[in-house]
């Protein structure tokens, strides 16, 4: 078991690959906590995973809801090991339609979340004298453009930045942080953003027909992409954004 008596923070861990991610770190011995705004999804994935997980309900782009989840996790788990920033909203629109509110909520969640509870989290790390690892969602579209979805776009390339001076900061600490950059995958985050254009079927054909693999990725497959950064086998990885999209950046 790659992460054996190890305690796990995830966001975004109600659905999808956050969802995944949580099955995983159980299988392999992590004792987690789910972070996320779903309730019921987030009730149901906790209660599947036979008592190692704890589900609490949380905003991540208030940082009052985070810094009470975070430490009512750390209080049930006894310490913090790993942390897992996945919780993220999309926006399927394009620059010309996209209002400052609009792309203001979406950095909240995506960027200025990953940065408060890395932040927090690497405190805690710190006061428990011991090594940790941080894990950041960037996303292919940190890298290549597309003509919607702006403030995602935006908002993963700087957690793409964030990520690299973030390993660089809390490396003296002993704390690795890394991103995982996944590409499209059947995710609900993607059916939704399918939907946004006004035909969910046409709108997921279009997604596909820029797989050269010519598939979608699963959750699962990206979830053990993030347990190699989360592990001791990523030992000498600080600062990396792990491309994992089926070639999707490469043609």
């Amino acid at each position: 078991m790659k992460l054996k008596q190890k305690c796990a923070v995830i966001t975004g861990g109600a659905n999808g690959i956050g969802r995944a991610v949580a099955e995983l770190f159980v299988a392999e011995g992590a004792r987690i906590a789910i972070l996320d705004c779903d309730r019921r999804n987030g009730e149901a994935a906790a209660a599947a995973l036979n008592g190692r997980a704890l589900f609490l309900p949380c905003d991540v782009s208030d940082s009052r809801q985070a810094d009470e989840a975070l430490q009512t996790a750390v209080s049930h788990l006894d310490t913090i090991d790993i942390l897992i920033n996945d919780a993220a909203s999309q926006l399927n629109k394009p620059l010309l339609e996209t209002s400052d509110e609009e792309f203001r909520k979406v950095l909240d969640i995506n960027l200025t979340a990953t940065f408060h509870f890395t932040r927090e989290a690497a405190k805690l790390m710190i006061a428990h004298r011991h090594p940790g690892v941080i894990v950041n969602f960037s996303s292919t579209f940190a890298f290549v453009g597309s003509p919607g979805y702006i403030a995602y776009h935006a908002s993963k390339g700087g957690v793409a930045a964030f990520t690299r001076a973030a390993a660089i900061a809390l490396m003296p600490h002993g704390i690795r942080v890394n991103a995982i950059a996944p590409g499209t995958t059947d995710t609900p985050g993607l059916h939704a953003g399918a939907r946004d254009t006004g035909d969910e079927a046409k709108g997921m054909e279009s997604f596909l027909r820029l797989q050269p693999l010519g598939r979608f990725g699963r959750p699962e497959e990206i979830a053990r992409a993030v347990l190699f950064l989360a592990s001791d086998d990523a030992g000498f990885v600080y600062g990396a954004n792990l491309l994992a999209d089926g070639g999707y950046t490469i043609i």
